[in-house]
């Protein structure tokens, strides 16, 4: 062997046991201790490494010399195992004391393979598909170097004029806990410490979903009571399971920003619940505590932050830039400090980044993972179980003959950047399957003819006579219609929920031809449909569906797959009911259908949404038995029982979802009408039976009272069974024979449910 080749194996022999050497997990205190205050601000600095679409673009030399001194721990919108095994190399062995990176991103519904988005996850109804989405995303993720999401966004959404409705699971607080918790599990796995997991962030911590009007960003000036359960109980699930860190909210609480709410970040998550995971900003959150009015300065920022207990700034640079001064001026915050940073310390320590720096880096597991076909066909499934049918008229679906000549029109039919819905990661348009192309895969002998409707996002009478010609000439006419992807999302809140005027055009022009059609609608939040739900033979609603969202739809509409999606928002007949929720309290004068009378209602619309909560059809037919009951009679730490039979009447197999509403109807506190405290999804064949067993808690009951505690009273408590919040089938009771106290929102008690065959 040549001198230098010797060299050569002996220098990187060296370099491996110094690798190695140092990359053990270290004792956290005796490393803080030889840190400068210097470096342990700047493992509080989360830095953009480049923009969300040109990752890794500011990785520049003036960036690694910031690595080199330690001035930064995280960086966003970077992405690519090779790169980022590079960046963390720096880190590793030039920095002070060799403390890893943790590079994050917002992989909120897949990073390459793209699922459907999280409003249509939940409307899925099924908690497996949510964690098999997260732990998808996760692998992904890992194999391009990734160690963090921004996700899942657990904000509780009752206003659909909200542009971020899109991104979370809905309106309901038990539908919401079961979903975050899932998806904490799929993306952290069993041990957070293997190569293929990610931490979770469950946000935006606050009540961000309650803001006024729906507009985003804007003031939340709710009641501590529905702060409590309504908007928390999400959060603490997912804190229950394990999630590795929070992010703040944008907004206020009653004047207080959520991210310098000590009372609700110390007080409440950490002291009440015990939780002590990392407390990240929103992006240039801090800075923006000075537009809010409640910091003077820069300076003041940091103070009021670090204080309140957020750990890590995203981007702002105000910890990197002023948290010194205020340090040197406050010896209090020094404590502050160096509990943040242990906080952050403890999660590299728990990804194993000490013991293997290097072990999301690997560029063969980054090609062979993603986008892999066990990835898409795992997307596919979920969008399947996505798809809400809303109406159907003399059966128009499915679609059980072969069409000869389809006509398929609307431009969101082959508009494959929309089904990629908002934050979309690393999706691309040439990924996904559309409408329009899963058709044609479906039906390959059939004449598919295709009509925007539109030109330039505008309806003309040449479009529409040109979209009701084809329509007349097709054996089946399917519409798609509804809002493009960038209608939803962040700072995409609407006044008006109703139609885009070029697309109600469009259904009137179709609707006049006279023919049966098929309308879908694609959104990323529930509209206001109105007049449109009225005329509409066929109904399904799609949102928007990732990758997979043309083969779903084709494999729905011709019949392979019988839809039971379920709304997981009540959907308004106009912008003007909205928001309109199954789970609101009673008043005196309670909501009556005779418009003689002086009750709680508008005079110009019926009392009922356009769409209850929980509701979808399918294309078979269940029906149920009387609910039984184990015990008639609890205490308030004990389960209950609560069993019903279900049976598929239908000539085809098809899903249903059996869902479980409870009422206090005489409480100290008045309680919701209903309130969702269970829910099964199940496969039934044709003529298929089975008994569906929920293990209800009688915590599920607490309630948040005026002692600040979740409080279960005793009385009556009314069970309601049904296939959706307006659909009760059966009904049973039983009384909780002592006041007691729960450890938790009762929203944020999951309960079990089981399902059993029954032999025909």
């Amino acid at each position: 062997m040549q001198p230098n080749r010797i060299a050569g194996v002996l220098g990187a022999i060296l370099l491996s046991f110094s690798i190695s050497a140092r990359a053990q997990a270290p004792d956290l205190d005796a490393l803080m201790a030889k840190m400068s205050v210097e470096e342990k601000i700047g493992q509080l600095n989360q830095v953009a490494g480049g923009r969300s679409k040109n990752l890794n673009s500011r990785i520049d030399d003036a960036e690694l010399d910031r690595v080199r001194q330690g001035h930064v721990g995280s960086y966003l919108h970077v992405a690519g195992a090779a790169f980022l095994k590079e960046l963390q190399r720096v880190a590793v062995e030039e920095s002070p004391h060799g403390v890893p990176l943790l590079f994050a991103m917002d992989v909120v519904h897949g990073y390459r393979t793209i699922f459907p988005v999280p409003i249509a996850m939940a409307s899925t109804w099924d908690p497996a598909a949510a964690e098999d989405m997260a732990r998808v995303s996760a692998a992904e993720a890992s194999a391009a170097g990734l160690h963090w999401t921004f996700a899942p966004m657990v904000d509780i959404a009752r206003d659909p004029r909200w542009g971020r409705i899109v991104e979370g699971s809905g309106a309901d607080p038990y539908l919401g806990s079961v979903m975050a918790a899932a998806q904490v599990r799929g993306y952290q796995g069993g041990d957070l410490s293997e190569k293929n997991t990610i931490m979770a962030t469950a946000k935006h911590l606050g009540a961000y979903g309650a803001a006024e009007g729906g507009r985003d960003y804007d003031s939340a000036d709710i009641s501590v009571r529905t702060l409590n359960e309504v908007y928390l109980p999400p959060f603490f699930a997912a804190a229950r399971a394990g999630t590795a860190s929070f992010m703040t909210a944008f907004n206020d609480i009653a004047g207080v920003p959520t991210t310098a709410n000590g009372a609700l970040i110390n007080g409440v998550v950490r002291d009440k619940w015990g939780w002590n995971g990392v407390i990240l900003s929103d992006w240039n959150a801090i800075a923006e505590l000075m537009n809010h009015g409640v910091a003077a300065d820069r300076a003041a920022a940091a103070r009021l932050a670090l204080s309140a207990g957020v750990d890590m700034d995203m981007t702002s640079g105000v910890y990197s830039d002023d948290l010194k001064d205020a340090v040197s001026h406050d010896p209090a915050l020094a404590g502050k400090l160096d509990a943040a940073v242990r906080r952050i310390l403890k999660a590299k320590a728990d990804l194993g980044l000490f013991d293997d720096p290097y072990k999301y880096h690997d560029p063969k597991r980054e090609k062979t993972v993603i986008l892999s076909d066990a990835h898409r066909e795992a997307a596919r499934r979920a969008a399947e179980k996505a798809v809400i049918l809303l109406k159907n008229e003399d059966d128009l679906l499915p679609l059980t003959e072969t069409p000869k000549t389809i006509a398929v029109i609307g431009a969101l039919a082959d508009d494959a950047l929309s089904q990629l819905g908002s934050w979309r990661a690393q999706g691309k348009a040439a990924d996904v399957v559309t409408l329009l192309e899963g058709l044609r895969r479906r039906y390959p002998d059939a004449q598919i003819t295709f009509e925007p409707g539109a030109e330039n996002g505008a309806a003309t009478k040449k479009t529409l006579r040109r979209a009701a010609r084809v329509a007349r000439s097709a054996d089946v006419v399917i519409l798609a219609i509804g809002e493009n992807y960038d209608l939803s999302g962040e700072a995409r809140s609407r006044s008006d929920i109703a139609l885009p005027p070029a697309d109600a055009a469009l259904f009137n022009a179709i609707a006049e031809t006279g023919k049966p059609f098929i309308t879908i609608i694609m959104s990323g939040r529930p509209l206001a449909l109105g007049y449109v739900a009225e005329r509409a033979p066929a109904l399904l609603q799609s949102w928007y569906l990732g990758v997979e969202a043309g083969n779903a739809l084709a494999a729905v509409l011709s019949g392979n797959v019988s839809p039971a999606g379920r709304l997981p928002v009540d959907m308004p007949r106009v912008t003007g009911q909205a928001p309109y929720v199954y789970s609101h309290r009673n008043t005196g004068r309670p909501a009556d259908p005779d418009i003689t009378k002086d009750t709680a209602r508008y005079h110009d619309l019926p009392i009922t949404p356009q769409f209850p909560f929980g509701y979808g059809l399918s294309y078979a037919t269940f029906d149920y038995g009387e609910a039984q009951i184990s015990a008639a009679d609890v205490q308030p730490g004990e389960t209950v029982t609560i069993s019903i039979s279900v049976t598929n009447t239908g000539p085809v197999a098809g899903d249903e979802v059996v869902q479980l509403y409870l009422r206090d109807p005489a409480a100290s506190i008045a309680r919701p009408v209903k309130e969702l405290r269970g829910f099964k999804r199940l496969r039934l064949e044709a003529e298929e039976s089975a008994e569906v067993e929920f293990d209800l808690a009688a915590a599920s009951l607490a309630f948040f009272d005026a002692d600040e505690k979740w409080r279960v009273e005793k009385g009556r408590i009314d069970v309601m069974i049904g296939a959706s919040s307006a659909d009760i089938r059966a009904t049973t009771r039983f009384r909780i024979m002592n006041d007691g106290v729960a450890a938790s929102p009762g929203a944020a008690v999951e309960t079990p449910a089981k399902v059993i065959k029954i032999e025909n």
